[in-house]
């Protein structure tokens, strides 16, 4: 069985429970099956961050609290390691006490894990530090901060061995764009400020990275939620480059049937040479999966995830295998654990 517990959320203001889609559309059927796996070990959260190192994913921090300022140890210092092959989870070195964090972004080269920003303790301070985890030694080291301003909400993605960070909010929404080389400054890392991002500024995007390119999706700034999708290829002298729209706005018929996948706060995973994008919120709270095909730049709506809608949930793939996990929803923080299989077909007691 699952665990839910009760929480007052953080982000944002009320929103209305979004129920599951019906497995079939107008004209082809909806495929996908969710199978829940045990729960995840540690505390049911929202808001935290993941990062995989070889055959091993990681999770820990985010928000675990009561939603009432000031905090309380409500965001966490912990991380999970999570084994693919026996379906297990163990509890790694956390963070020191004052590193606690919710929101913050992170990526991972092929040897190490990093943590970047996020919103502290308090629930009120904007965080700019880096934090390196280094799975030989389950050690971590502070690394050099942030070259940009402190701030929780941005985007975070690995691409041969180096790290990015891309927009956010330090009081103000954001689109500027750094890079981190973990071997420059002796070792403690040295960030480039990169010529920006083109599109919307924005808080709580997703990002999903494919043959060594990055996928930027989603999020939001002020009440609206941004349809344009970017690709990011660091090898080309224009790295930048834009796709189809998440929204109906061709007058062809190639995005007639994109309804609701414009949102914040999702989360987004590759397997089996597709990209696929799940939960989140846009004034609900949604539960819907879209699946990205690269070749043809379309998304095809999959079935809905099964654990309840949720926003700030995090997902990863270990050996092409695509799962999700955690997040939260009004009064709830969930600590559930699923994999996907995008091509079976639905089966509800499984």
């Amino acid at each position: 069985m699952r665990k839910v517990t009760s929480y007052l959320f953080f982000a944002g203001s009320a929103m209305f429970l979004l129920y599951a889609c019906t497995k079939t559309g107008s004209s082809t059927t909806i495929v996908g099956n969710w199978i829940n796996r045990f729960d995840f070990d540690g505390k049911g959260r929202a808001k935290g961050i993941t990062f995989t190192i070889g055959n091993f994913a990681y999770v820990g921090t985010g928000y675990a609290g009561s939603g009432i300022v000031p905090a309380t140890n409500d965001r966490l210092t912990d991380l999970w390691k999570y084994n693919v092959d026996n379906n297990s989870w163990t509890a790694m070195v956390s963070l020191p006490d004052s590193a606690a964090r919710s929101n913050a972004a992170s990526f991972a080269t092929s040897t190490k894990g990093y943590i970047v920003g996020g919103l502290a303790q308090d629930g009120i301070t904007r965080m700019s530090d880096t934090w390196e985890y280094d799975p030989t030694g389950n050690t971590w080291k502070l690394m050099t901060p942030f070259a940009g301003s402190a701030r929780y909400d941005a985007v975070g993605f690995g691409i041969s061995d180096k790290g990015y960070i891309v927009s956010g909010y330090d009081g103000g929404y954001l689109k500027d764009f750094y890079s981190f080389d973990p071997t420059g400054n002796s070792n403690k890392g040295a960030w480039t400020l990169l010529a920006g991002f083109p599109g919307s500024k924005r808080r709580g995007a997703s990002a999903f990275v494919y043959q060594n390119k990055a996928y930027l999706v989603g999020g939001q700034s002020n009440t609206v939620f941004p349809s344009d999708f970017w690709v990011f290829d660091p090898s080309s002298s224009t790295p930048w480059t834009q796709k189809g729209a998440i929204a109906n706005v061709l007058s062809d018929t190639k995005d007639d049937g994109y309804t609701n996948i414009v949102r914040s706060d999702a989360t987004a995973f590759i397997m089996n040479g597709k990209g696929y994008y799940a939960t989140g919120s846009a004034g609900s709270f949604y539960k819907t999966v879209w699946e990205y095909d690269f070749s043809t730049d379309t998304w095809a709506q999959k079935t809905d995830f099964e654990g309840g809608a949720r926003t700030g949930a995090l997902s990863f793939t270990v050996k092409d295998r695509g799962f999700l996990l955690t997040g939260g929803a009004s009064t709830n923080y969930y600590s559930d654990f699923w994999e996907f299989h995008p091509d079976e077909a639905y089966n509800q007691y499984d």
